[in-house]
C-alpha cells in the first residue's frame, strides 16, 4: 500500500454512514459514554474529532425526537402546549 492511497482511520469512520440508535434512551446512553471518553483527554486527536462529530449527530437526533414528541403533544392538546405538572 502506497502512502498516497492510505487513508487515516478517522477519515474512514467519517465516510461510513452513521447508524442512529433505535431509541432516545439508547442515543442518550451513547452520548453520555462518548462525552465521558472525550472529557477523559485520553483519546488521540483524530478520534476526538470523529467523536465530536458523532456527538453532534446524536445531539441533533435527540433534539429532533424531542421536537416530534412536543409537536405530537400539541396536536393532542388542540394546538396548545400545556405545562407539565408531576402528580
Amino acid at each position: 500500500m502506497s502512502k498516497a492511497s492510505a487513508k487515516p482511520h478517522f477519515a474512514e469512520e467519517a465516510d461510513a454512514p452513521s447508524r442512529m440508535p433505535a431509541t432516545y434512551e439508547d442515543a442518550m446512553r451513547e452520548l453520555e459514554q462518548l462525552v465521558g471518553r472525550l472529557e477523559s483527554g485520553e483519546m488521540p486527536l483524530e478520534q476526538m474529532l470523529s467523536g465530536y462529530q458523532r456527538g453532534a449527530q446524536l445531539l441533533q437526533w435527540c433534539r429532533d425526537k424531542l421536537q416530534a414528541v412536543e409537536d405530537q403533544i400539541k396536536v393532542l392538546d388542540g394546538g396548545a402546549l400545556k405545562p407539565w405538572k408531576p402528580q
